[in-house]
């Protein structure tokens, strides 16, 4: 009984740490992770040491990246934290809209969030595109380990 707990428990948490992966309140690859230990856990799947500390690893240079990588992109492009936040409150707004709306929304946000830094429409597009792409990049980075650990999940629970 306690193995088909840990089984379900760890399917919501694969399915809950995708959807983290675009959803900025909730740490995708770390519930993804948690998902692995708990397969693990159970007589459903036994992973080696060795998977689970380079996933371990995997999780937490992703999560660290995650926080840097946008910083960088708004730097490199001359952006401030107003683009990075702008380009936060876009994700949210666009997650509503569909899989255009998760693109669209946080390159509006971003160049609104620049706009309120700085009143110049060709530095907040500039300084926009540069909070965009640091985003969208963490968000690359999250989506990939969140579904390599989906992939061993689903790989050791079935075979």
């Amino acid at each position: 009984m306690t193995d088909y707990i840990l089984l379900i428990i760890g399917i919501i948490l694969m399915i809950v740490g995708i959807i983290g992966c675009l959803a900025p309140v909730l740490p995708g690859p770390p519930l993804s992770y948690i998902g692995i230990i708990l397969l693990h856990l159970s007589r459903f799947g036994q992973f080696s040491k060795t998977v689970l500390i380079v996933l371990g690893i995997v999780t937490i240079l992703v999560t660290v990246l995650d926080y840097i990588v946008p910083i960088w992109g708004t730097r490199k492009f001359g952006g401030s934290k107003y683009g990075v936040r702008g380009a936060t409150v876009g994700l949210v707004v666009g997650f509503f809209l569909g899989p255009a709306g998760i693109i669209i929304g946080p390159l509006i946000g971003a160049i609104v969030g620049e706009l309120i830094f700085k009143d110049d429409l060709k530095y907040a597009f500039k300084a926009g595109f540069g909070s965009l792409l640091g985003f969208l990049t963490g968000v690359g980075l999250k989506l990939a380990a969140s579904f390599i650990m989906t992939f061993y999940f689903i790989k050791e629970w079935i075979v």
